[in-house]
């Protein structure tokens, strides 16, 4: 048998970053530490990370007192103020690329776009980012649903950083010939793309693919 890794393989920046916080947080931190929902997709992750002495929690409103990682996938502003209000020390490792996308949500809201998210509703990421325009966002799985999407103002339109830059690409094709005002941003995040690229092409090499 012959195994082969891809070339582009592993834990990307953001989530290395927050596996890092938490560990530090675990190091120096005395009293409870929890993160809201897996800090990762990545069940050996969360037992090493249990070991350490960090619990997974479903709600903020499940812990009274201690230290909150925010995870990798963000979460809505409203979530920040519940922890703050309840003087739980945050530490806030949400992705750089996730932040992005959450900080053009709001500055597109505020600037009176019709904000439209193209990702998975059911995402955490997703819901984060909708949070941060209010709950106005709407949110997109593919062109399909982009083509239900009302005429009733000026788009813009962001991604779910994990998303394939082709489904994005065809969601922004439909609005397009809309003919109605948008404004495009490109959330992806580089390290995905690279990921799938990678895994496209070593899967036209294999007879098996093991993620």
């Amino acid at each position: 048998m012959i195994v082969k890794i891809a070339s582009k393989a592993g834990f990307c920046f953001g989530v290395k970053r927050a596996i890092e916080l938490a560990e530090d947080t675990a190091r120096e931190n005395k009293g409870p530490i929890y993160t809201l929902g897996p800090l990762i997709h990545n069940p050996q992750v969360v037992a090493f990370l249990a070991e350490m002495g960090i619990s997974e929690i479903s709600d903020v409103k499940d812990i009274n007192e201690g230290t909150l990682v925010i995870r990798s996938h963000g979460v809505s502003p409203e979530v920040l103020d519940e922890a703050r209000d309840m003087g739980i020390n945050i530490v806030d490792a949400t992705c750089p690329y996730v932040r992005r996308a959450q900080d053009l949500a709001r500055e597109l809201t505020g600037q009176g776009y019709k904000v439209v998210v193209v990702g998975d509703k059911d995402h955490p990421e997703v819901q984060g980012i909708v949070g941060w325009t209010n709950g106005k966002a709407v949110v997109v799985e593919n062109p399909e649903e982009a083509a239900l999407l009302n005429n009733d103002g000026e788009f813009g339109v962001i991604a779910q950083t994990t998303q394939t830059l082709e489904n994005f690409e065809a969601v922004v094709g439909v609005i397009r010939e809309k003919g109605v005002g948008y404004k495009v941003c490109n959330t992806i995040c580089s390290a995905t793309n690279q990921r799938q690229q990678a895994a496209l092409e070593l899967a036209r090499d294999v007879g098996v693919m093991v993620v």
